[in-house]
């Protein structure tokens, strides 16, 4: 079965439904837009800094003529807050808990010489400027937070135990120097009130995961268990489940997470970045890295964030 989802991919890399070589999805530009935030900004990795330098790559991403890939209604209307200089906090979208604020949040994850608690300030942060929910934000976190973890070698057998613990030691910590007073517009009593729903809910997606890997299914839609993936936490399950699904077998693996009812291009964006912490670049056809589109900005930031050249 593998082979054979395997050999639907051309040997030249994935095509869209026109047959013309596939081009990144939205995800993977706003994802850029994330890395490029952090490669400019340096090492001044504070609140001010990272909000000039994120605010900057947003709006970008929003004015660019190619911006014409189904962009997600939150994104877009958070941009158009942020280009009309409203402050981020007023800009955000706070009922949203959708998955454009994870899709994006890879180059995070790979920073490298970063302590968890500044990378989960940052994962949150990025999310924060767009998505207001307390489970986009979490979910961002619990998705950085697995990409770190794969990088620095944890076995894929143990990432679900792993990010238990983690949300489980994150629910009551509000990062207010970055978030200042963001929870107060979800009505939640306190801060810690506010973003201990967001991991609640990661908690139960890990649930759902753990119930998914207990007879691991590799032939029916990975969203029936774990979510169709518009929001921040399905997308994150649904996304590990891919990848656990098939952890040495990456183009099985993004076929798997293409090829769903649920919001298939997030899901394999997350999935691939799970993937290519795991196992590096390598794992990808030579033809695929030397064709992808926006190689040459993808390598300048893994450059600047990991010293690894694309």
């Amino acid at each position: 079965y593998v082979d054979e989802i395997v050999a639907r991919f051309p040997p030249d890399g994935p095509r869209d439904l026109s047959g013309q070589p596939a081009r990144v999805t939205d995800d993977t530009q706003m994802a850029l837009a994330v890395g490029e935030a952090l490669m400019s900004a340096g090492r001044a990795y504070d609140p001010v800094t990272i909000e000039r330098t994120l605010r900057a790559y947003f709006l970008a991403w929003y004015r660019d003529p190619d911006n014409t890939r189904a962009p997600g209604n939150t994104c877009m209307t958070a941009c158009r807050g942020l280009a009309s200089n409203q402050a981020w906090i007023e800009a955000t979208v706070s009922s949203s808990k959708g998955c454009g604020a994870n899709m994006r949040v890879a180059p995070v994850g790979l920073l490298r010489d970063v302590d968890d608690r500044l990378r989960a300030a940052l994962a949150h942060f990025q999310a924060a400027l767009t998505h207001g929910h307390a489970t986009a934000l979490a979910a961002s976190d619990l998705t950085s937070a697995a990409i770190a973890a794969l990088v620095a070698g944890c076995i894929p057998s143990d990432l679900p135990g792993y990010l238990r613990d983690y949300a489980e030691s994150q629910r009551g910590i509000y990062h207010e120097d970055w978030l200042g007073t963001l929870w107060r517009k979800s009505g939640a009593a306190s801060p810690v009130a506010y973003i201990a729903v967001g991991w609640d809910e990661c908690l139960h997606a890990l649930d759902r995961l753990d119930a998914a890997l207990i007879h691991p299914d590799r032939v029916s839609d990975p969203c029936t268990a774990t979510g169709a993936g518009w929001t921040a936490d399905e997308a994150f399950a649904t996304a590990m489940l891919c990848f656990l699904l098939y952890p040495d077998q990456p183009l099985a693996m993004l076929n798997r997470a293409a090829v769903t009812s649920g919001d298939s291009d997030s899901i394999a964006a997350i999935a691939g970045a799970f993937a290519g912490a795991y196992g590096g670049l390598d794992i990808w056809p030579e033809t695929w890295r030397t064709q992808i589109e926006y190689r040459d900005r993808l390598s300048a930031v893994s450059e600047a964030i990991t010293d690894k050249r694309c």
